[in-house]
Formats: C-alpha cells, sequence, structure tokens
C-alpha cells in the first residue's frame, strides 16, 4: 500500500480538525528508511528451483557412467560401444541447443522446462528397458540403448539455455554470472550424488532401479516447477514493489515481445559469438571426459573397488559445485570494476589454463590419490569459467539469451559428442595420461580463445 506525504485531517472528540502528518514527512535522513518496503526474495527461490532441475538434469545423464559397470557385462558390450552410447546422448543433446534455447525466448522458461524435464524423466525410466522395447528387435539392444539416450539428450538440450533466459528474466547485470553459476553448480552436486546413489541402488537393487527412481524424481520436480515459476517477475505473485524494482531497475524493463525477430544475421556477423562457441567447445570436450569416464577410470585403471571408486569419483563434481558460483561472482564483480570484457575474459581465460595444468598433473602423477586431488582441481578450474561464458550471452543480448546460449552450448555438445568415444580410443592406442593430456590441450586452447571474446562490445547490428 502505498504512503501518502500530504497532511491528513483527523476529527476530535470537539469536531474540530487537527493535521496529521504521515511517516514519511516526520522522519528525515536515515529514519526515512524505515519506511522503505524489503524486497521480496523470490528471485531466489526461483534461482532455487533452477538448482534442484539442474541436480536431476546430471544425476539422469550421470547414472549411465555408473550402472555401466553392470549393464557392460549384462547386455555384452565392449568400452567402446559403451562410448557410443554415451556419445547418442550428446548427439541429441547438442542437436536440440539452439531449438530449446529458442523456444524459451518464443514461449517462456516455465511451459518449456516444465515438459522437457517431463520428456527427459520418462525416457530416463524407459532406459531401464531400453534391451526388452520393441526397438530392440529393429535396432538391437545396442541400438535401442542408443535411441533412449538420444531422446533424453534431444529433452535436456532444452534445460541450460531457458536457465540463462531464467537468469536474464529474474537478476541484473550484477547477479547475473553468480545466478548463472549457482544453478548450473548444480551439475556438480547432482553428479557428486550420482556415483554414490547409483552404485548404492546398483548393488542392492539393480540396475535398472537406479533409473526407474532417477525418473520419478524428475517428474516431481517438473510440477513443483510449473506450480511455482512465471516467465518474469511482473507475473509473480510473491514478488513485491521493492524486488520488481530492483530487478527493472538494474535490468531496465524488456521490451522485446516473444514475436521479437530472432536476429540470426547479427549473430553470424559478430565475431564474439563464434569464439565463445569455439571455446565453449573445448570446455565440452573436457566436461564430457569427466561425466564419462572418470568413474570407470578410477575402477579399471586406478584400481579402487566399486563403491570405493564411486565414494572417490564424485571428488571432482563437488569441486565444481563450489568453483561454478564461485566463478560467477568473481566474474560479476571484476566486470563492475573493471567493465565486461575485462570481467569475463579475466575468469574464463584463467580457469581455463589452471584447469589444463591441473589434468596434466593428475594424468601423469603415479599416486592415484593424488590423480584424484589434481584432477579434481582440474574440474573444478574448468567450472569457475561458467559463469563467464554464460553471462557473456546475456551481455551480448538480454532478449536472446536463450537462443544464443543455446548457440554456444551446441558448440560445448559437439566438441563433447567427440571425448566420450575418442578417450577411450586414445588410451588403448597411447594410453590413459596421454588421452587426459588431450583433454589438458583442448583446455588449454580453450583459455587461449577468450582473448578474441568482446561481449560488452554487443551484436553487431546489421543497417539496411
Amino acid at each position: 500500500m502505498a504512503l501518502l506525504t500530504e497532511p491528513l485531517k483527523r476529527p476530535t472528540k470537539h469536531g474540530l480538525s487537527m493535521c496529521v502528518r504521515t511517516l514519511p514527512a516526520l522522519f528525515t535522513g536515515n529514519d526515512r528508511r524505515m519506511t522503505t518496503p524489503t524486497p521480496s526474495r523470490t528471485r531466489w527461490v526461483i534461482l532455487s528451483l533452477l538448482l534442484a532441475i539442474s541436480i536431476i538434469t546430471y544425476i539422469d545423464r550421470v547414472n549411465i557412467s555408473v550402472a555401466a559397470r553392470q549393464i557392460m557385462p549384462a547386455l555384452g558390450l565392449t568400452d567402446v560401444q559403451m562410448g557410443q552410447v554415451f556419445s547418442a546422448f550428446v548427439l541429441g543433446y547438442a542437436l536440440c541447443q539452439i531449438p530449446g534455447g529458442w523456444l524459451g525466448d518464443r514461449w517462456g522458461a516455465r511451459r518449456v522446462l516444465t515438459l522437457a524435464v517431463i520428456w527427459w524423466s520418462i525416457c530416463t525410466a524407459l532406459t531401464a528397458l531400453a534391451p526388452t522395447l520393441p526397438t530392440a528387435d529393429w535396432l538391437g539392444v545396442l541400438g535401442s540403448l542408443c535411441l533412449v539416450r538420444f531422446l533424453i539428450g534431444v529433452g535436456e538440450s532444452a534445460a541450460l539455455p531457458n536457465f540463462n533466459r531464467v537468469v536474464a528474466n529474474w537478476l541484473g547485470p550484477s547477479e547475473r554470472g553468480f545466478g548463472i553459476g549457482l544453478a548450473i553448480g548444480g551439475i556438480g552436486i547432482g553428479s557428486a550424488l550420482t556415483p554414490l546413489l547409483t552404485a548404492w541402488i546398483m548393488v542392492n537393487f539393480g540396475w535398472q532401479t537406479a533409473f526407474y527412481a532417477a525418473g520419478l524424481l524428475g517428474l516431481l520436480i517438473a510440477g513443483v516447477w510449473y506450480a511455482y515459476a512465471t516467465d518474469r517477475p511482473s507475473q509473480h505473485p510473491h514478488v513485491n514493489r521493492a524486488e520488481a524494482a530492483l530487478i527493472e531497475g538494474a535490468t531496465g524493463a524488456d521490451r522485446t515481445g516473444v514475436d521479437a525477430i530472432t536476429p540470426w544475421r547479427a549473430f553470424a556477423r559478430t565475431p564474439t559469438v563464434w569464439w565463445l562457441v569455439l571455446s565453449y567447445s573445448c570446455l565440452g570436450y573436457v566436461a564430457y571426459v569427466y561425466l564419462s569416464w572418470f568413474y570407470l577410470y578410477l575402477v579399471n585403471v586406478r584400481g579402487f573397488g566399486l563403491l570405493r571408486g564411486a565414494f572417490y569419483a564424485s571428488a571432482p563434481f563437488l569441486a565444481m559445485a563450489v568453483f561454478c558460483p564461485l566463478g560467477g561472482w568473481v566474474t560479476d564483480r571484476l566486470a563492475a570494476r573493471r567493465g565486461v570484457n575485462q570481467g569475463r575474459a579475466i575468469v574464463g581465460a584463467a580457469g581455463m589454463v589452471l584447469a589444463s595444468l591441473s589434468i596434466v598433473l593428475g594424468a601423469f602423477t603415479d599416486s592415484p590419490f593424488l590423480a584424484i586431488a589434481f584432477l579434481s582441481l582440474g574440474a573444478g578450474w574448468l567450472y569457475f569459467t561458467v559463469g563467464a561464458y554464460w553471462a557473456s550471452t546475456v551481455d551480448l543480448s538480454k532478449s536472446h539469451a536463450g537462443t544464443l546460449s543455446g548457440m554456444m552450448n551446441t558448440g560445448a555438445n559437439l566438441g563433447g559428442s567427440l571425448s566420450p568415444t575418442l578417450t577411450p580410443w586414445l588410451a588403448e592406442q597411447v594410453g590413459w595420461p596421454a588421452a587426459l593430456g588431450v583433454a589438458a590441450l583442448a583446455a588449454l586452447l580453450g583459455g587461449l580463445l577468450w582473448w578474441k571474446i568482446r561481449p560488452g562490445d554487443g551484436l553487431h547490428v546489421c543497417k539496411a
């Protein structure tokens, strides 16, 4: 309710009137702040829901790399064939990044994310049935499993671009790096929980149960998201005027409607867009080494047991969970002090180079525990850069943040589609240290490319 600043007349018991000034007229200086309403915190609840979706996204993505320990002998699959199953997910995920982001820009993240989570949760449960589905008769067991994982990738492709769409709408420039870093930090939490939970379920109830449980959890989270979230703060009943003013004052009201034309030509003519895609492709190659092979690397190469390997396999993902929001916070602070271009580039370049160094040290050490420590640190530094990457797409064009981030993440997953199959092949040919060394070189290249990335300059608009 708005406060009045004019005197109000109040009748007395003698019928006379007296002037009563309202609080803003009575208090001055610091006392005036007592009347300012406290902003609601709905944007942080929205961000927490994104974190929950991020966690289940990576549970559904990583569980198969743990269950592979039982799936491979049960279905008679080799390491290379299992790599093809991993790559099938990445292919579907990569191909649909841009459509997923575009749909979020056009129809809103609330509906798109809800449908996407329902889709991939159902397909996750179908992973357990893939060897017995009719598709197994048509395509073989390997083909059926690849098809189901491909469809999970199609569904999950909408997740991160729509996270970015939500962050662009709900957070200001000084919070975007941290916001997307925290949301994507769910990757680390989900991936850290998955080896332990999946291994325990697998040992006690069989590998199929792990996929049924993950699918059910995803359906529950989809319902909560749809019930609470809105596309914009102005649509949410729990956002008060103070929070709306805080968000709109920082970002400016977004006047672009859902029918806005996507400026594909401007995207194509902006060098920063392509340097971002190439650099993030390097990150994707390295990330999928961890997501697909780290657990099996500890068990098969470093000699850890099934459950003990699952425990230590969580270390890189815990590092991701910590470093991801930390890097987002750092890039926001640097962008405020040194400008967007330097603030994003310093975090992006430094994180990728340090990731490269850490991976080399982990790959070539003889101690299995030092290997875990250095490789985990490499994963942390890798994801330290994530806030800078994703915030850069919003810096380029807030109105098309979903589409731009979809383009960038397409690159990451095209790069990621190579590593699940290429890494075990390289390991067979030249050994695991060299295979991990290739990942380190990819991280180094991704860091060097940051010197060409200038998101603060915006898109190159084509004039008629």
